[in-house]
C-alpha cells in the first residue's frame, strides 16, 4: 500500500471539553481566566496536505471553528464517536458539499447512531439544502486511505463505550479515552506525534483519563520512550 504523504498541517480546531471552555456557570480560575488560552471549543482537528484535508469530529462549534479556514474540499470526515459534543455539527458540514459530496467513516454503532439522529441527512430523497453525506462504516484495524493519506483506527475505551482513535500516517489522534487494551499498542509503533487526551491533573473521572494516567500507564509510557515521539495532551480544564 502506498505511503501516506507527511502531513503539512495539523490544526486543532478545538481541546475543549464537552461543555467548552469557559463552562457556563462556572467561576472557577479557568472559567474566569482572560487567557485567551483557557478559551476552547468542542474537540476537533484539520489535517492537510497540498491536496488532501480531513477533519476529526464535527462537534456543534463546527461552524466557528472553519470560519478562519480557508473554504476547501474535505476529503473526509472522521467520527470518533456518536457524543454531541463530537457530532452536533454535522449539518454545518453543508456549505462543503457544494464542492463535492462527504465521506463519513466511523465504526457501526456510530453510524446507526447517525443515522437516528439525523434522518433526514441519510433518507432516500433528501430535500433541498440537505448535507450530502457518504456514510462508510469501517472495522477497527482496517486500512484505508483519502486521498494522500493511510487511515487505520484503533479502538479506545471511553469508560465502558468502545470508540475510535485514528492513526494518520505517522500520527496519531485518540480523544475521550479512559483505557486502552495492551493489544492496540502496536498499532501506535513508529508515530512521530501523538495527540491524546488529558482531562486534568486531579479528581477522578468515570470515562475520560487523567493526565496523571497516561504518564504511569505501563504500555503507553513505553511507547512514548521508545518511539521519541512529539505528545500533544488536549481536552484539560
Amino acid at each position: 500500500m502506498k505511503m501516506s504523504e507527511p502531513i503539512r498541517y495539523l490544526t486543532f480546531l478545538g481541546t475543549g471539553t464537552s461543555n467548552g471552555v469557559p463552562v457556563l456557570g462556572c467561576n472557577c480560575e479557568v472559567c474566569r481566566s482572560t487567557d485567551p488560552r483557557d478559551k476552547r471549543l468542542r474537540t476537533s482537528a484539520l489535517l492537510e496536505t497540498e491536496n488532501t484535508r480531513i477533519i476529526i469530529d464535527s462537534g456543534p462549534d463546527f461552524r466557528q471553528q472553519m470560519l478562519p479556514q480557508p473554504f476547501r474540499k474535505i476529503d473526509g470526515l472522521l467520527i470518533t464517536h456518536i457524543h454531541y459534543d463530537h457530532v452536533g455539527g454535522i449539518d454545518d458540514v453543508r456549505p462543503y458539499c457544494q464542492l463535492g459530496d462527504i465521506d463519513v467513516y466511523a465504526n457501526e454503532d456510530t453510524c446507526a447512531g447517525l443515522r437516528h439522529n439525523f434522518p433526514y441527512c441519510f433518507t432516500e430523497h433528501l430535500y433541498p439544502g440537505v448535507p450530502k453525506l457518504e456514510l462508510h462504516a469501517i472495522q477497527p484495524h482496517s486500512h484505508f486511505r483519502i486521498g494522500d493519506f493511510e487511515v487505520v483506527p484503533i479502538n479506545v475505551m471511553h469508560g465502558k463505550l468502545p470508540i475510535f482513535a485514528y492513526r494518520i500516517g505517522k500520527l496519531a489522534y485518540i480523544t475521550d479515552m479512559k483505557t486502552i487494551e495492551e493489544s492496540e499498542l502496536s498499532y501506535l509503533e513508529g508515530v512521530e506525534t501523538l495527540v491524546v487526551n488529558g482531562l486534568r491533573w486531579e479528581r477522578e473521572h468515570h470515562s475520560h483519563q487523567l493526565i496523571r494516567e497516561f504518564g504511569i500507564r505501563k504500555g503507553l509510557k513505553k511507547l512514548v520512550i521508545s518511539s521519541k515521539i512529539r505528545i500533544f495532551i488536549g481536552e484539560n480544564q
